[in-house]
C-alpha cells in the first residue's frame, strides 16, 4: 500500500486541520506554544511538521533552533519557505521516523503531535530517544477513541479519507509502556478537548526523570 501521506495536498490537509468544528491545527499550536513556555528549550524538532503549524508561536521565546521533520518534501519545502529566517538556527529535513538512524543534532524538546497514530512505535520511540539531549523532553499528542465522532473527523475535504486505512488510535498506556522500554520517564498526562469535540492525551516524558504527575 502506498503512503497517503506523499500525496495529501498540503492545502487541504491545513484546510481540513484548522477548520472551526475540527479545531486540531489550533490545538497543536497551543500546545506547543505552552510546552516551550514551561520548560524553556532553547531547541525543539517538531515532527510531522507538516507546513510548520505552530511554529509562528515560538518567535519571540526561548527557541534559537528548530527543526522542522517530515516525510513529504513538498510539505518540509512550505516549511523552509515560511519560517527558514524566523529563528537562528534552522533545520527542514525530510526523513522517515522509522528509519531508525542520526539525522540531526538532539534537541531538548522533541514534539510530536498526531504522529504515533502512524507509525510503528517501537522504531518511531527509539529515533526520538536517539535525537533528545540528555534530560531532555519528549511531548506526545495522542487522538483518544470516540464513540460518536470518526477517527478521521468528515469534513468538506476528502483526500483526508485516504489516511484511515493507515491510521491507529494508541492507547496512553501503550506509549508509555513502550516509551520506558525505550528510556523515558513520563513526568505527565492530561486529556484535552478540541474544539471539535475530540478528546486527546498529552503525554511528557524526560530522559532521566522518574516523577509521574497525572492531570485531569
Amino acid at each position: 500500500m502506498s503512503n497517503p501521506w506523499f500525496t495529501l495536498p498540503l492545502a487541504e490537509y491545513e484546510a481540513h486541520m484548522a477548520l472551526p468544528s475540527i479545531g486540531q491545527a489550533q490545538l497543536i499550536a497551543g500546545l506547543l506554544e505552552r510546552l516551550v513556555q514551561a520548560l524553556s528549550p532553547t531547541s525543539v524538532a517538531v515532527l510531522g511538521c507538516a507546513g510548520g503549524n505552530g511554529l509562528e508561536r515560538l518567535v519571540g521565546t526561548s527557541i534559537e533552533r528548530v527543526v522542522a521533520l517530515d516525510i513529504n518534501p513538498l510539505y518540509v519545502n512550505a516549511a523552509r519557505e515560511r519560517f527558514r529566517n524566523r529563528f537562528s538556527t534552522t533545520e527542514f529535513v525530510v526523513a522517515d521516523i522509522r528509519d531508525v538512524k542520526p539525522m540531526f543534532e538532539p534537541v531538548e524538546l522533541i514534539y510530536a503531535a498526531l504522529i504515533f497514530e502512524y507509525v510503528d512505535l517501537h522504531q518511531a520511540l527509539r529515533f526520538m530517544y536517539l535525537h533528545c539531549q540528555t534530560t531532555g523532553s519528549l511531548a506526545a499528542v495522542l487522538q483518544m477513541p470516540s464513540n460518536s465522532i470518526t477517527d478521521v473527523t468528515p469534513s468538506p475535504y476528502r483526500s483526508l479519507r485516504s489516511l484511515e486505512p493507515i491510521m491507529r488510535l494508541v492507547a496512553p498506556d501503550e506509549l508509555r509502556h513502550y516509551a520506558s522500554e525505550t528510556g523515558f520517564s513520563q513526568v505527565s498526562s492530561r486529556v484535552l478537548l478540541s474544539p471539535g469535540g475530540k478528546e486527546f492525551s498529552l503525554e511528557e516524558f524526560q530522559k532521566g526523570a522518574t516523577t509521574v504527575n497525572s492531570r485531569p
